[in-house]
């Protein structure tokens, strides 16, 4: 069976790799802004959320505007590209960071809050990776970049 657009596993795994990298590191400055700063768990989560999608964009249309794309087509691109992994890997590792007993509030010098986050981002990733192999498979999510760059 020949997989269509190109939507074999390493090329999801890289897609979801590529997603991860903008996720994590909004994640993490979200987890560590929102505790630093005292904010409610609630708060803190919105952060994050908000920061990875923001960093995941933006790390996307880095790449796509290399290729000379102008900064609106680049954000379309970016949209096209990643909401879909970035929610899917955000439900994911907010929900394992927010099951875990005691890790949104456990501090920056915790143990505890470092290996819930680290947890959840794995999570993310394991869950995030056969979707965007369905959607890259359907020409749709990380198939999009590929038409303006190549990594």
């Amino acid at each position: 069976m020949s997989e269509q657009h190109g939507a074999t596993w390493p090329t999801a795994i890289q897609a979801t790799l590529h997603c991860l990298t903008g996720c994590a590191i909004g994640e993490v400055l979200g987890m560590i802004l929102g505790t630093a700063f005292g904010l409610p768990n609630a708060a803190t989560v919105v952060l994050s959320i908000a920061l990875a999608f923001v960093f995941g964009y933006g790390l996307t249309m880095r790449g796509v505007l290399k290729s000379g794309l102008a900064p609106a087509a680049a954000f379309k691109v970016a949209l096209a590209a990643d909401t879909v992994s970035i929610a899917v890997m955000e439900v994911i590792d907010n929900t394992v960071v927010v099951a875990i007993p005691g890790a949104m509030d456990a501090g920056l010098a915790s143990f505890l809050f470092w290996l819930a986050l680290a947890l959840s981002l794995a999570v993310a990733f394991v869950v995030t990776v056969p979707v965007n192999k369905w959607m890259i498979g359907r020409g749709r999510g990380h198939a999009v970049v590929h038409a303006h760059h190549h990594h």
